[in-house]
Order: C-alpha cells, then structure tokens, then sequence
C-alpha cells in the first residue's frame, strides 16, 4: 500500500501523541461544551512546536464550511508564506527559523475588542459575548474591516455577483452544538486546543515553566492588540514564524473611536446612506438576473 506524505505525517502525530501519554507534553483535557455554557470568551491555544504541518486542519475546515478540500500532497504551498482567502479560512505556512523548521496556522483570530466590528457601519461583524467574531448577510461591502483588521484577515469575493466577506468564524455553528472547533477536532498532533480563553493561558504558562528550554517565554494573543481568542507558543521568537510584533497592547477600536464620535455624520448618517445604496443595488441584480432568466 502507498503511503503518502499525510498519512506518514498522521502517523508520526500520532506516535508523538503516544509518547507523550505519560509526560507533561500531555496537553490538558478542556471538555466541550455548548458555547452558551462558558461565562467568558473561548479560544484555540496553538503550539506550534507540536505542528507537522499535515494541513489535517485545513481540510477539516474546508469540509466543515463547504470550501474547497485543500491539496494535502501538494508541498509546493510551503515555498512561500500564504494567507487565509476566501475559499480557504485556515493555513498552515512553513518557516526555517533559529531552532530549524517550524510549522504555524494562521487564521482570523478573534480579537477581544476586534478592529472589524468596530469598522463595521452596519453590524455586520459581530463579536459574539462568547469569543468568536461572526460575519452576516447584512454587509455593504464597504470592506472597512479589510483596511481595519491589523492581521489583515477579511478576505472580499471580488468575483461574485453577490460577494460577501470570508473569514473563520471559530466554527460558530459547532460550538452552538457542543462541538469543538473542527480543525481541532481535526488535529493528530493535539498541537490545537480548544477552551475558556482564561484556562487556555494557564495551560499555555504551565507547558512554558514545566518544559524549560522548550518554549520562547512569551503567549502570542495574550495582550497583542487588547488579546485575542487564538493564543501561541513557539520555540523561537514569533517574528521568525510570521507573527507581528509591533501591535502594541491596545486594542485597536481605542485608536478610531474619538475620531468617529467627533464626526456624528459618519455614525448616524453615513451608514444609513450605504446600507440603502447597497439594498438597491441587490435589488437591481436580483431583478436583472431574473429579466434574464425570462428571455
């Protein structure tokens, strides 16, 4: 039987997973549960010295939003570094670093006070009181979540009749239910952890002072941009894998919010305006689609 690089991967995850059993690399257990339940903001803790880059959680993420399944075989994705778009929420970039190769995934993630929703002049980006950053139907198109986002994460379907925006929205749908998000679901090297964001920082803290050596000192997504939902460890200096490092801890909303409450004709005017623009312009698609259908 052929074995193919993923499963080789999978199995390798796996073995280490094993190893691991009786250890301290063993990640705590953080039980799923209906959103609803957790009384503060839920997250992904990503270890990124666990990631080998099998891109499971890609195409878990793909089959659970209807994307297209991701090539897995096709190593020609790692030759240079890649962001999330519109049919893909989720990728796993490689990178040599100090310590060698490291493998880190990247997605939408989830800032406690998001920049998008504070852009947003319709709404339609939300934070839910649970943690994930949601997208609605309502859109403009406006894309001032595009310009806002300081990870550069909303992705526009330029191509579409009726283009909306494209992002991970932390699996709303499956936490809604009790499940977990499903690239972590997904993961065969439980490099990805799903809990309270509070017990996420914990874990995070104790694999960095248990395993001395093993981990850069430092929690990506703790305090960068005001904290987000997605939190890292890595081995080396998180600008070797990609990550900003001159957000600062303020979160971004902070920097807009006296210019927009100095210009009342941008919050109560202005998005009443766009939003009629952009009703009647569906309309007019939506009629012309149908005129054509009739010839």
């Amino acid at each position: 039987m052929e074995i193919n690089r993923r499963n080789f991967l999978k199995g390798i995850g796996t073995g280490i997973a094993g190893v691991a059993s009786g250890s301290l690399l063993k990640p705590k257990k953080l039980e799923a549960k209906v959103v609803s339940e957790y009384k503060e903001f839920v997250g992904v803790l990503v270890d990124s010295t666990r990631c080998i880059g099998c891109r499971s959680c890609e195409v878990a993420c793909a089959e659970a939003h209807d994307l297209p399944i991701p090539d897995t075989d096709d190593e020609s994705v790692f030759e240079k570094v890649r962001n999330p778009s519109e049919t893909q929420w989720t990728v796993v970039n490689r990178f040599e670093t100090d310590e060698g190769e490291v493998f880190a995934k990247k997605q939408c993630m989830h800032c406690n006070q998001p920049a998008c929703v504070a852009a947003c002049l319709v709404n339609a980006m939300k934070k839910r009181k649970e943690g994930p950053v949601t997208w609605s139907t309502n859109c403009m198109g406006c894309r001032y979540c595009m310009i806002s986002c300081p990870f550069d994460i909303p992705q526009f379907e330029h191509h579409s009749a009726f283009p909306k925006l494209q992002k991970c929205n932390l699996c709303w749908d499956r936490l809604q239910k009790g499940e977990n998000p499903a690239c972590v679901e997904a993961c065969p090297a439980e490099a990805l952890t799903f809990g309270a964001r509070r017990e996420l920082i914990e874990e995070a803290n104790r694999r960095i002072y248990q395993n001395e050596g093993e981990y850069f000192s430092h929690i990506y997504g703790e305090h960068e941009a005001g904290g987000t939902s997605y939190l890292y460890l890595s081995k080396v200096p998180f600008e070797q894998i990609g990550f900003r490092n001159d957000l600062g801890t303020t979160p971004y909303p902070e920097y807009t919010t006296g210019f927009l409450y100095s210009v009342p004709f941008i919050l109560l005017l202005w998005p009443a305006f766009l939003s009629g623009v952009s009703t009647l312009t569906k309309r007019k698609n939506k009629v012309s689609e149908n005129e054509g259908g009739e010839k």
